[in-house]
Protein backbone atom coordinates (compact mmCIF):
# COMPACT_ATOMS: atom_id res chain seq x y z
CA UNK A 1 0.00 0.00 0.00
CA UNK A 2 1.38 3.28 -0.90
CA UNK A 3 1.67 5.81 2.03
CA UNK A 4 -1.35 8.13 3.01
CA UNK A 5 0.62 11.30 0.95
CA UNK A 6 1.29 8.94 -2.38
CA UNK A 7 -2.87 7.68 -2.65
CA UNK A 8 -3.89 11.30 -1.94
CA UNK A 9 -1.60 12.43 -4.47
CA UNK A 10 -3.62 10.45 -6.86
CA UNK A 11 -7.02 11.29 -5.41
CA UNK A 12 -5.66 14.91 -6.02
CA UNK A 13 -5.13 14.41 -10.01
CA UNK A 14 -8.22 13.45 -10.61
CA UNK A 15 -10.30 15.88 -8.31
CA UNK A 16 -7.76 18.82 -9.78
CA UNK A 17 -8.80 17.43 -13.08
CA UNK A 18 -12.27 17.89 -12.54
CA UNK A 19 -12.33 21.04 -10.85
CA UNK A 20 -9.87 22.43 -13.88
CA UNK A 21 -13.41 21.07 -16.21
CA UNK A 22 -16.15 22.95 -13.93
CA UNK A 23 -13.86 26.14 -13.90
CA UNK A 24 -13.54 26.24 -17.60
CA UNK A 25 -16.84 25.03 -18.67
CA UNK A 26 -18.11 27.90 -16.20
CA UNK A 27 -21.05 28.42 -13.76
CA UNK A 28 -23.35 27.87 -16.91
CA UNK A 29 -22.28 25.40 -19.03
CA UNK A 30 -20.91 23.33 -16.16
CA UNK A 31 -24.67 22.51 -15.02
CA UNK A 32 -25.51 21.57 -18.56
CA UNK A 33 -25.76 17.44 -19.92
CA UNK A 34 -25.68 16.59 -23.20
CA UNK A 35 -28.59 15.00 -24.26
CA UNK A 36 -27.99 11.28 -23.88
CA UNK A 37 -29.37 8.35 -21.92
CA UNK A 38 -28.24 8.77 -18.56
CA UNK A 39 -25.72 11.83 -19.35
CA UNK A 40 -25.02 14.04 -16.03
CA UNK A 41 -23.65 17.69 -16.04
CA UNK A 42 -20.34 18.36 -15.33
CA UNK A 43 -20.73 19.74 -11.66
CA UNK A 44 -23.08 16.76 -10.78
CA UNK A 45 -20.03 14.28 -11.64
CA UNK A 46 -18.22 15.96 -9.39
CA UNK A 47 -20.48 16.35 -6.44
CA UNK A 48 -21.45 12.53 -6.97
CA UNK A 49 -17.71 11.98 -7.01
CA UNK A 50 -17.82 13.85 -2.93
CA UNK A 51 -20.04 11.74 -2.53
CA UNK A 52 -18.38 8.56 -3.17
CA UNK A 53 -15.34 10.01 -0.83
CA UNK A 54 -17.18 10.56 2.00
CA UNK A 55 -19.35 7.44 1.63
CA UNK A 56 -16.80 4.87 0.91
CA UNK A 57 -13.99 6.62 3.20
CA UNK A 58 -15.89 8.24 5.73
CA UNK A 59 -18.44 5.40 6.55
CA UNK A 60 -16.99 2.18 5.27
CA UNK A 61 -13.14 2.64 5.99
CA UNK A 62 -13.19 5.07 8.95
CA UNK A 63 -17.19 3.97 10.49
CA UNK A 64 -18.13 7.80 10.53
CA UNK A 65 -22.45 7.86 10.79
CA UNK A 66 -22.85 9.13 6.89
CA UNK A 67 -26.55 10.03 5.40
CA UNK A 68 -25.85 10.15 1.98
CA UNK A 69 -28.67 10.85 -1.09
CA UNK A 70 -26.80 9.13 -4.06
CA UNK A 71 -29.50 9.47 -6.48
CA UNK A 72 -29.65 13.53 -5.37
CA UNK A 73 -25.86 13.95 -6.30
CA UNK A 74 -26.51 13.48 -9.75
CA UNK A 75 -28.97 16.51 -9.49
CA UNK A 76 -26.72 18.59 -7.73
CA UNK A 77 -26.27 22.05 -9.34
CA UNK A 78 -24.43 24.94 -7.86
CA UNK A 79 -21.81 27.28 -8.97
CA UNK A 80 -17.55 27.11 -9.44
CA UNK A 81 -17.27 28.92 -6.29
CA UNK A 82 -19.21 26.39 -4.51
CA UNK A 83 -18.24 23.15 -5.70
CA UNK A 84 -14.36 24.45 -4.95
CA UNK A 85 -14.97 24.87 -1.64
CA UNK A 86 -16.83 21.71 -1.25
CA UNK A 87 -13.93 19.61 -2.88
CA UNK A 88 -11.36 21.36 -0.04
CA UNK A 89 -13.81 20.76 2.33
CA UNK A 90 -13.95 16.66 1.02
CA UNK A 91 -10.19 16.64 0.50
CA UNK A 92 -9.59 17.73 4.56
CA UNK A 93 -12.15 15.04 5.58
CA UNK A 94 -10.35 12.26 3.71
CA UNK A 95 -6.98 13.21 5.01
CA UNK A 96 -8.86 12.65 8.30
CA UNK A 97 -10.44 9.52 7.41
CA UNK A 98 -6.76 8.40 6.53
CA UNK A 99 -5.37 9.41 9.84
CA UNK A 100 -6.80 5.65 11.40
CA UNK A 101 -6.40 3.77 8.15
CA UNK A 102 -5.33 0.02 8.71
CA UNK A 103 -4.75 -0.88 5.68
CA UNK A 104 -5.22 -4.67 5.52
CA UNK A 105 -7.51 -4.71 8.19
CA UNK A 106 -11.39 -5.66 7.60
CA UNK A 107 -13.41 -2.07 6.72
CA UNK A 108 -15.01 -0.97 9.71
CA UNK A 109 -18.60 -1.02 8.29
CA UNK A 110 -19.03 -3.41 5.55
CA UNK A 111 -20.34 -2.16 1.73
CA UNK A 112 -23.44 -3.16 1.10
CA UNK A 113 -24.31 -5.85 -1.05
CA UNK A 114 -22.54 -7.30 -3.31
CA UNK A 115 -19.29 -5.07 -2.72
CA UNK A 116 -18.50 -6.81 0.98
CA UNK A 117 -17.92 -9.95 -1.23
CA UNK A 118 -15.64 -8.25 -3.75
CA UNK A 119 -11.90 -7.51 -3.74
CA UNK A 120 -13.55 -3.68 -2.50
CA UNK A 121 -14.85 -5.24 0.53
CA UNK A 122 -12.17 -7.68 1.96
CA UNK A 123 -9.93 -4.66 3.02
CA UNK A 124 -9.67 -0.83 4.08
CA UNK A 125 -6.92 -0.77 1.39
CA UNK A 126 -9.58 -1.93 -1.41
CA UNK A 127 -12.02 0.60 -0.27
CA UNK A 128 -9.26 3.04 -1.23
CA UNK A 129 -8.89 1.55 -4.36
CA UNK A 130 -12.17 1.51 -5.27
CA UNK A 131 -12.20 5.63 -4.51
CA UNK A 132 -9.40 5.83 -6.90
CA UNK A 133 -11.01 3.95 -8.82
CA UNK A 134 -14.52 5.97 -9.15
CA UNK A 135 -12.84 9.02 -9.35
CA UNK A 136 -10.39 8.09 -12.28
CA UNK A 137 -13.53 6.97 -14.40
CA UNK A 138 -15.55 9.78 -13.59
CA UNK A 139 -12.61 12.21 -14.71
CA UNK A 140 -12.38 10.18 -17.84
CA UNK A 141 -16.39 10.62 -18.04
CA UNK A 142 -15.89 14.45 -17.13
CA UNK A 143 -13.59 15.06 -19.83
CA UNK A 144 -15.76 13.53 -22.51
CA UNK A 145 -18.95 15.23 -21.31
CA UNK A 146 -17.17 18.55 -21.44
CA UNK A 147 -16.15 17.53 -25.72
CA UNK A 148 -19.26 17.09 -25.84
CA UNK A 149 -20.73 20.44 -24.55
CA UNK A 150 -18.41 22.51 -26.16
CA UNK A 151 -18.89 20.84 -29.75
CA UNK A 152 -20.69 23.09 -32.00
CA UNK A 153 -23.33 20.24 -32.75
CA UNK A 154 -24.18 20.39 -28.81
CA UNK A 155 -27.47 19.24 -27.90
CA UNK A 156 -28.46 19.75 -24.10
CA UNK A 157 -30.92 18.23 -22.52
CA UNK A 158 -33.87 20.27 -21.68
CA UNK A 159 -34.19 19.31 -17.88
CA UNK A 160 -30.59 20.08 -16.76
CA UNK A 161 -30.10 21.75 -14.30
CA UNK A 162 -30.24 25.64 -14.92
CA UNK A 163 -27.43 27.50 -13.55
CA UNK A 164 -27.85 29.21 -9.72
Amino acid sequence: MLPPDGYLSFVDESLDGMLRIVGELGDDLANKAPRLAGANSPYAILFHCLGVMEYWAGRVVSGRTIQRDRAAEFRASGTVAEITRLVERARAQLVADLTELDALAAPRVPPPGRDAAAAIGSTQEGVLLHILDELSRHFGQMELTRDLLRSSWAVLREDAAPAP
